[in-house]
Parts: C-alpha cells; sequence; structure tokens
C-alpha cells in the first residue's frame, strides 16, 4: 500500500481548490486541462457504510469497517486516481448527537472538514429507513449549503442488501429529505456503480492537475494506520459497548536487531486502552486466548500494509472514563 506522509493541501488547512499540488502531476494528469481533482468527504451517520465505500473507490483497504458504529475516529485520506480524474476521499465519524465529549470532538472534526472539501457524498443505507439521524445531518448539511456552497450527492449504500422496490422506495424517501444535486444508488460490497459514483463525485470538482503522484493511495501515517488495523481487529466480535471505549495507541516501532540479511523483523509495541477493567477481560478473552486472535488477524493486516514480517506486542490498559477526561482524550490522539 503506498503512503505519504506529505499534505498537499486541503482539508487539513493549507492549498485551497487544487491549486499548488505537491508531488507534481502523475502521467494522467498532465498539465491541468480538463483534468479534474479536489477532495471529496463521506458523511452519514453511524455504521452508513462510508468507510467500505472508501475503500471500494481506492480499490484497496484504507480505512478500517466493523459491523459495530462509530468504528472511524480519524479523517482518513484515500486516493482514488484514473486518466481523467483524482478524488481524495476524505472518511470522517458519524456525524450524531454526541452524548460525550469525545462525541462532541467527533462532531467538530466532520464539520471542519465539510467546509474545506470540494463535494460532500451524504450516505444513507438501503436496508434501513431513513431515521432521525439521517434528518439531523440533512439539517446539517443544509445549514452548511446556506453558509458555504458546497454540492452534495446523496448516496444510496448497500443496494445489494435490498430487493428493487424497496431501493426504489428508499431513493423516494432520500428525494424528499433535502435538496440534493445528485443521488445514486451503490454497493461498495458487490461493487454495483461503485465507478459510476467515483465519477459523479470527480464530475463536481475543481479543474486541477494530479494532487498526489501515481500509485498513492493514501496520506495516512503508517503509525496511524497500524493503529487502526489493530482497533479493527479488536472490535470484531465484542459487545456493543466496546467500539465507544476502546483507543489504540502505537508506542514504537523498531527493527530487530541481529536479524539475518534479507529477513527484517519490525518489533511493533501497541497499546490498547478501555475504561473499565470488565472490558479489558473482554478484550483478552479466558487465558488471553481473543488477544491472541486479535494479535494474529491485526498482524496479517499490518504485514501487507508494510511489506515485512512484524512482531506485535499487545498490551490492554485501563484508563478510567477517557472519553469524559480532556487530558487522557488530548494524550489518546482526540
Amino acid at each position: 500500500m503506498g503512503t505519504q506522509d506529505a499534505d498537499p493541501g486541503r482539508p487539513d488547512g493549507g492549498v485551497a481548490g487544487g491549486a499548488g499540488a505537491a508531488g507534481g502531476a502523475g502521467a494522467a494528469g498532465g498539465d491541468g486541462g480538463d483534468y479534474r481533482a479536489g477532495f471529496a468527504c463521506l458523511v452519514g451517520r453511524p455504521n452508513a457504510g462510508k468507510s467500505t465505500l472508501t475503500n471500494a473507490l481506492v480499490g484497496q483497504k484504507v480505512a478500517i469497517t466493523s459491523s459495530k458504529p462509530q468504528t472511524t475516529r480519524h479523517t482518513i485520506r484515500g486516493v482514488a486516481t484514473t486518466p481523467t480524474a483524482q478524488v481524495i476521499l476524505v472518511d470522517t465519524p458519524g456525524l450524531h448527537k454526541p452524548r460525550t465529549l469525545l462525541g462532541e470532538r467527533l462532531n467538530d472534526l466532520v464539520r471542519e472538514t465539510l467546509l474545506e472539501v470540494d463535494v460532500i457524498g451524504f450516505c444513507l443505507p438501503s436496508d434501513q429507513r431513513i431515521g432521525p439521524g439521517d434528518t439531523f445531518i440533512a439539517n446539517e448539511l443544509t445549514e452548511l449549503r446556506s453558509v458555504r456552497r458546497r454540492p452534495v450527492v446523496a448516496i444510496a449504500t448497500k443496494a445489494d442488501a435490498v430487493d428493487r422496490e424497496r431501493l426504489a422506495e428508499h431513493l423516494i424517501a432520500i428525494d424528499q429529505l433535502g435538496s440534493w444535486d445528485a443521488i445514486i444508488p451503490c454497493s461498495a460490497v458487490s461493487g454495483e456503480q461503485v465507478e459510476q459514483v467515483r465519477d459523479l463525485l470527480a464530475s463536481f470538482l475543481p479543474r486541477s492537475p494530479q494532487l498526489y503522484p501515481d500509485g498513492v493511495l493514501t496520506d495516512e501515517p503508517e503509525m496511524v494506520m497500524i493503529a487502526e488495523l489493530v482497533r479493527e481487529a479488536a472490535l470484531e466480535g465484542v459487545r456493543d459497548e466496546l467500539p465507544h471505549s476502546l483507543a489504540v495507541v502505537v508506542e514504537e516501532m523498531v527493527p530487530r536487531e541481529g536479524r539475518p540479511e534479507g529477513r527484517p523483523l519490525l518489533d511493533v509495541r501497541v497499546n490498547v486502552f478501555v475504561e473499565r477493567s470488565s472490558q479489558k477481560a473482554i478484550v483478552i478473552g479466558r487465558g488471553g486466548s481473543r488477544l491472541r486472535e486479535v494479535g494474529t488477524n491485526a498482524r496479517r493486516g499490518i504485514e501487507a500494509l508494510l511489506g515485512q514480517k512484524v512482531f506485535l506486542d499487545l498490551h490492554v490498559k485501563v484508563a478510567k472514563d477517557w472519553q469524559r477526561d480532556p487530558k487522557q482524550l488530548q494524550r489518546l490522539g482526540f
């Protein structure tokens, strides 16, 4: 997986529009002309399929997915490059009515991102009725458009999970929910209409050379990606309350000394934080069985990311009520 730490522009501050691209344009980007490049943000209530769609649009895993809601804690950029456009996807936490300081900070993160991108994709899962959460986000987007005009594409995700009649009903409900620049159904799992979603988002981007070189799929630092892979593995198969209470910090990444030439090994030390001792027991499992499973699954993803063998040293620690503690939130990277 290609990674790049340099930030060529928005939405975290810096270059606007698409001018002044860093890294130079790749072969497809040429000298600009009719080429389009810019930032697209996927929003939606928790578990609306935003991360899965990001990965499908990029063509490789750059955002963690889980059957549990609220898994995304950072804005993760995926870069989808075609001969005619480059769409830089910003995957955000789900907008929701916050119950903790962490929830408030995640919502602020989404709003700040929405003000900086070129187009917004509003994800509404086809297998669920339009609910209060969708209405809350629709109202937020309407307010945003009154402050700063941004095109919004309504995306009916998970279209493979329903029949045609139910999908048609869902599309009508989306149309009645607000005023959108376009509405399109897709399935990130089956791949149905994923390319059409990418091209539709690209049509709203400014004319610009490529912002990233060919081959770059994300600009997330490796340590952030590793932490996300560990958190994804830890979230699988646990109780519903745990995703909100689990944070991961990569403490150290160092090459193992004395390894044979051509067989490097990277030692990665990771701390998994929970809020209560009972949650620690859940993550570790009986006799450490679950933690070993988490380590095995996470290591596979990390080795695929880094392209080398890894020794993953996992530790589970209790940081009492960290979601409500400003000092602990800062220490954990929020």
